[in-house]
């Protein structure tokens, strides 16, 4: 009886490790990994230094993806970040940084897409 016992325990460990290492191998097959959010790059020129406030901002971007600060004042950062095993990368970011009255002060807009 526990020989039964014993072979039902080591098939039901070697099924379950079976079942882990499968679900594991299939992750890379998707090939893909998306971060962040999409933004309308297109607009990124409408950004005016020492006149667009961050009011105009949500209006042409929605809320930033991320916030934080530099230097003391705050920054808000719109990125999509999209990696691929099968292909190329397709990033776009935009990082702004604006004075203490809420005024953009200057900003970096980066992409991958051509």
């Amino acid at each position: 009886m526990r020989n039964i016992a014993k072979i039902f325990s080591l098939r039901a460990v070697s099924l379950g490790s079976a079942l882990m290492l499968s679900s594991l191998s299939a992750l890379p097959l998707s090939g893909c990994v998306t971060v962040g959010q999409e933004f309308a790059a297109s607009r990124v020129p409408e950004i005016k230094v020492g006149q667009t406030r961050k009011q105009d901002i949500t209006e042409l971007f929605g809320t930033p993806w991320r916030t934080g600060m530099e230097d003391g004042r705050p920054t808000w950062t719109y990125g999509i970040y999209k990696y691929s095993l099968f292909g190329g990368d397709d990033t776009q970011d935009l990082l702004i940084r604006f004075d203490n009255q809420g005024v953009v002060k200057s900003y970096t807009f980066s992409s991958t897409r051509k």
